[in-house]
């Protein structure tokens, strides 16, 4: 069980908070200090209400809207064009650049690291040129608040190159995980041939057998036998087969059948260990395969979890309910320990991640007060007439 991740989330989002509200009393104050700063504070407060909010709250945004960085930053930088252009042509009074350059560099970070290859190259030195140009073309060129230009120059390339390094590290961590994955896979290959190919090739060499002594016209007691030994190796072979399956799945409970509805599948995941929460409207909505299967394997892997990790459990909670257009699912438990116990490391919480991030979803996993540990997922609805419409298409 991991619960850093999300700790770390709202950590960055709350020092991000911190340091763009700063540049934004900075530009206050800067306000008051260029030429042309006059007009008492009626100046500085003009320009809260202006770019220099407007562009620190898109980019905030980006963390909520993670799939539309792309048009964050064109939106953004289409809003600092017209913070600079604007009063060149009226005449009226640039605002103070320093918060739309703090925020601009934040998203050309975002840029580099999120955004396709292709998309990035086009976006990033844009941003770049809109952050440089903002304090040469409100200010000029022979005022020291134009110094800004430079350190503007060297911000974009320090956010950018975070941006590029956390790409990199992204992609190690799935070359990662891709060989972790296929490490599994040769060796369920590897139980596949232990464990299946000897039954079954014994079962051939005995049809063999049996064929040779048809045709030999041999005795009925030796058919007998020799089908005995067939129908033996099968039994085997089924076993085994079996045996392998358990290792793939477990089947302590399965997803209920096509048409149930959403309430059905929560409840059907939690079965008799875990206490289940299940708002009315989810008994409304029949549910899909996909979502079904998705729902009761994060499910069934969270309660796993709790059984391994948790073993002084006395509560385990399961709730779902639908909250701003989308599907929140959570499951919390207590009888965690202070310290973890030993046990070998799994890969449970990244199956979960990976299955509902097929389905567009996502999941966070923490401890809580009062030694309780919460497992939540979320999952993209439609609209009320076709709630399930947004999901991928054959999953």
């Amino acid at each position: 069980m991991r619960g850093t991740g999300a700790r770390a989330r709202r950590g960055m989002l709350g020092t991000e908070i911190v340091v763009l509200a700063a540049a934004m009393v900075a530009d206050a104050l800067l306000a008051l200090r260029v030429p042309g700063g006059g007009g008492g504070w009626a100046a500085p407060l003009s320009g809260l209400v202006s770019t220099g909010t407007a562009v620190p709250v898109l980019v905030v945004l980006r963390r909520r809207f993670p799939r539309h960085i792309g048009v964050l930053g064109s939106a953004v930088a289409a809003l600092s064009v017209l913070g600079t252009v604007v009063p060149i042509v009226t005449g009226a009074r640039s605002q103070p650049p320093i918060a739309e350059i703090v925020a601009i560099g934040v998203l050309a970070a975002s840029a580099g690291r999120k955004l396709e290859p292709k998309r990035a190259a086009v976006l990033a030195p844009a941003l770049g040129v809109v952050m440089i140009a903002a304090p040469l073309l409100r200010y000029g060129s022979d005022v020291p608040a134009a110094l800004l230009a430079v350190a503007a120059a060297a911000y974009w390339g320090a956010c950018l190159g975070v941006g590029l390094i956390l790409r990199a590290a992204d992609g190690r961590e799935r070359d990662a995980l891709e060989r972790v994955r296929g490490q599994e896979r040769l060796q369920l290959a590897r139980e596949l041939h232990d464990l299946v190919s000897h039954h079954v090739s014994g079962i051939v060499v005995r049809v063999q057998a049996a064929r040779a002594i048809t045709e030999a016209k041999a005795d009925e007691d030796d058919h007998a036998a020799v089908y005995r030994e067939i129908e033996e190796a099968g039994s085997a072979a089924l076993a085994a087969a079996r045996r392998l399956v358990g290792m793939l799945r477990d089947t302590e409970g399965v997803p209920p059948p096509a048409g149930a509805v959403l309430g059905d599948a929560v409840r059907a995941a939690a079965g008799s260990f875990a206490r289940a929460d299940v708002a009315e409207e989810l008994d409304q909505l029949p549910v899909p395969a996909q979502l079904a299967t998705t729902i009761h394997r994060v499910v069934t892997e969270a309660l796993t979890n709790v059984r391994r990790h948790a073993p002084a459990v006395t509560e385990v909670a399961v709730s779902a309910r639908v909250e701003a257009d989308e599907l929140a699912l959570e499951i919390r438990n207590d009888g965690v320990p202070a310290t973890p116990l030993p046990s070998p490391g799994g890969f449970g919480i990244i199956g979960m991640t990976e299955r509902l991030a097929m389905l567009g979803g996502t999941l966070t996993a923490g401890p809580e007060a009062d030694s309780r540990w919460r497992v939540a997922a979320r999952l993209p609805l439609g609209g009320e007439d076709a709630p399930f419409d947004t999901l991928p298409r054959g999953i």
